[in-house]
């Protein structure tokens, strides 16, 4: 029974946090959100951080703007190693100020990402759906123009990643790191 219950309140979680309408932050600059940013914060119930979450540290996200008005969004992160992993992707804008899509070749995934909260010289928190074969997750977001959050944005950060469904313990800062050399 208890597992019943368990699994129907984890189910009730994951259906609120999809179809949770995030709604964009009014008046959305693309070229203020452009620059360098520190990815601080992530959230997610998704099994794969769940798992991981543990060894993950800071990385960087440059972020620019295409003529078209797409943002083209490249992730860096420095390995225990030395190596760095490194990711981009072409989020194309969508009829909404604040909203891209884009489809992930990395991991085969659709991307419905929106920056809801902005101080383009402070910080952005983007909130992402990401889809793939009918299954969606929630992937919040804390970027910062530097490594260091207020106490009062980390707690900004989990009060909106617990509103969109997020588990208290999925709900991390990340350790400080390294950073990759520009490529």
């Amino acid at each position: 029974m208890r597992n019943t219950l368990l699994g129907m309140l984890a189910a009730l979680i994951c259906t609120l946090a999809v179809c949770a309408d995030v709604t964009p932050v009014q008046d959305f600059d693309l070229q203020k959100m452009t620059g360098k940013w520190y990815l601080v914060g992530l959230a997610t119930n998704a099994q794969w951080f769940v798992e991981n979450k543990e060894g993950m540290k800071m990385g960087t996200v440059n972020v620019s703007s295409t003529p078209e008005g797409d943002l083209d969004l490249s992730h860096a992160n420095l390995n225990a190693d030395g190596t760095c992993w490194r990711m981009t992707h072409l989020a194309k804008k969508s009829d909404t100020p604040g909203r891209f899509v884009y489809h992930s070749l990395i991991w085969n995934n659709d991307n419905d990402m929106r920056i809801v909260d902005v101080v383009y010289d402070d910080y952005a928190l983007v909130h992402t759906t990401k889809t793939k074969e009918g299954v969606s997750e929630v992937l919040n977001n804390l970027y910062s123009r530097t490594p260091e959050v207020t106490v009062t944005l980390q707690q900004k950060f989990r009060q909106f990643s617990l509103e969109t469904g997020i588990l208290a313990d999925n709900i991390v800062i990340f350790p400080q790191n390294g950073e990759c050399p520009e490529a």
